[in-house]
């Protein structure tokens, strides 16, 4: 049968504490050119909205000269930001798409 170390040899196992990741706004950025039902469809297809978010999120953009796409991890933000600006460049449209700390 196995010993068991003495009770004063055994050691406490702590979890590392983990933190919340900091979060980045992903915005699209009004421009005269990108036509919204590209920018509709890029919510749809990239951002995961649904028809009416993407509308709400494109008339945003229209109206207000930003709208907010998603928000997500660093690390997710910035694929998504690149992801966005590619598909925009490949359509030959100028929609510029920025991220921005989520305060």
């Amino acid at each position: 049968m196995p010993q068991r170390p003495p009770e004063s040899e055994t050691q406490t196992l702590t979890r590392p504490e983990l933190k919340t990741p900091e979060m980045y706004r992903v915005l699209l950025l009004n421009d005269d050119y990108t036509p919204m039902d590209f920018v509709v469809d890029l919510l749809i297809r990239l951002f995961h909205r649904s028809a009416l978010q993407a509308n709400r999120i494109m008339l945003a953009v229209h109206h207000k000269g930003s709208g907010v796409a998603g928000v997500y991890p660093r690390e997710i933000a910035e694929t998504k930001v690149h992801q966005a600006t590619e598909l925009a460049r490949k359509a030959g449209h100028p929609l510029r798409c920025v991220m921005e700390e989520d305060i």
